[in-house]
């Protein structure tokens, strides 16, 4: 279904405020969501707004973000549709911990979407695309996994360690404070 808006044709979900689901659609509610995050990976490209991403966080069954890719906009490497739509999760719950809720997501996620994912503690990830459809278009991570399993030595980028003793005051504090949010 789609609707006008300013002269274009645009699928609901995109728009605030507009109801997701008709009752007229067979589509399981898997399906829904994951369409949303496919569209807004298409709707991304089609604005010029940056890459083919989408993500959708949902919890018992209702969204509560959705973002797509916004590296290119915000001038902003970390700014992946799964880690922007995260951000917006939290932001709406009040609180770092994404716990009981699901993420769909357009294509598998990267590295560093993936760690984002298990640090917000979400509960499922549902994807479309692989990470092989990704390489095929440009967007190859294999070269971080890759790295991840060289030692630190052996890496492209080097990594030197400094002052760890300087730096173990800032654990032992965290260590002895009664006051820690752990997370």
């Amino acid at each position: 279904m789609l609707i006008a808006f300013n002269n274009e044709k645009r699928k609901p979900w995109l728009l605030v405020g507009v109801s997701l689901f008709n009752k007229e659609n067979n589509m399981s509610n898997h399906e829904k969501f994951m369409q949303m995050a496919i569209d807004l990976a298409e709707y991304n490209v089609r604005e010029g707004q940056g890459g083919p991403f989408g993500a959708v966080i949902v919890k018992d069954g209702m969204v509560l973000a959705r973002s797509a890719n916004k590296v290119v906009p915000n001038n902003d490497p970390t700014a992946h549709a799964e880690v922007s739509a995260i951000r917006l999760a939290c932001q709406e719950l009040g609180t770092y911990s994404l716990a009981g809720c699901e993420i769909y997501t357009s294509c598998e996620p990267c590295p560093m979407c993936l760690g984002a994912i298990y640090w917000a503690r979400i509960d499922k990830i549902y994807y479309a695309n692989t990470k092989a459809d990704a390489a095929e278009i440009g967007f190859d991570d294999h070269f971080i996994y890759q790295e991840l399993d060289l030692p630190m030595s052996e890496r492209r980028l080097p990594v030197v360690q400094m002052m760890r003793n300087e730096a173990l005051g800032a654990f032992k504090l965290w260590s002895e404070s009664e006051g820690k949010t752990e997370y």
